[in-house]
């Protein structure tokens, strides 16, 4: 069975860049476990990323002209979770439109639990 994938394509002078959904989940995940105080879903850092079936805790849809991206984190006990989720959405924003050029429109956070030791 094909599996469709969905890309961004931004034409330039010289021809276009097509930018798929993998790759801002990639850089959307690695953003997040960059973030101290975020405990990737699953127990360790393969579960935050953008890999076929294992994007854990990332969801984007693409238009056209922007990206929107919703994170599910856990928190590392005695970190500020209003902070963390802060610096998350400033991590993910800062990484796509600096990597892609892509116009990021909102990182919704949510925090799913606490944890008591980094895994």
């Amino acid at each position: 069975m094909a599996e469709t994938k969905e890309y961004i394509t931004n034409n330039l002078e010289n021809g276009t860049v097509n930018i798929s959904e993998e790759v801002i989940l990639t850089i959307a995940a690695t953003a997040m476990k960059d973030v101290e105080g975020v405990v990737p879903l699953g127990g360790d850092s393969s579960g935050l990323l953008g890999r076929k079936n294992n994007n854990k805790g990332i969801h984007i849809a693409l238009s056209e002209d922007a990206v929107e991206i919703e994170c599910s984190i856990m928190v590392l006990y005695g970190h500020s979770v209003v902070e963390i989720a802060k610096n998350v959405q400033n991590g993910v924003t800062t990484a796509i439109e600096s990597m892609t050029g892509l116009k990021v429109r909102s990182v919704d956070v949510s925090v799913v639990g606490i944890s008591m030791a980094k895994a």
